[in-house]
């Protein structure tokens, strides 16, 4: 088994309150760029307001490159979501969030588009990963950002 892989270490850690309004992922990746976060694990819990999108799987799993299937978030929810940071071609960080959005006992699973806002609060932990060269390279066949250890 050939396993494309690096090896790091936790670096700084970093607490942070998204405020009302926020937008996911801009807000993290404004702050890794700020802070000089190359790479990181990062945890959300909080509210998402209405109108964001999620992806939530592909409109054919045949089709290349992949066509996303969008669920729109209709009212205020609860989420919890996991991401990692790693600089993409643009040696910029970017941030690959996925999460679960719950409202009156239904939650959808995806990965978080860009826009998403943040309602009221969003607390959020950043693992700084230091010591690993990892990166995001776009994939043509499927229309992916890889993470390329």
């Amino acid at each position: 088994m050939n396993i494309n892989y690096s090896q790091g270490r936790i670096g700084r850690v970093f607490i942070l309150r998204l405020e009302d309004g926020e937008k996911l992922p801009a807000s993290i990746e404004d702050f890794a760029r700020r802070h000089r976060v190359k790479r990181g694990l990062c945890f959300l819990l909080g509210g998402l307001r209405s109108g964001g999108h999620l992806v939530v799987g592909p409109k054919d799993e045949k089709v290349r490159p992949v066509e996303p299937l969008f669920w729109e978030l209709f009212g205020v929810h609860e989420v919890v979501a996991v991401g990692t940071i790693f600089p993409g071609q643009d040696k910029q960080p970017h941030l690959h969030l996925h999460g679960s959005a719950g409202r009156e006992g239904r939650s959808h699973t995806g990965c978080f588009r860009p826009g998403v806002e943040v309602w009221q609060v969003g607390e959020v932990v950043i693992l700084e990963i230091i010591g690993s060269r990892a990166s995001r390279f776009r994939d043509e066949s499927t229309g992916f950002e890889l993470l390329k250890a």
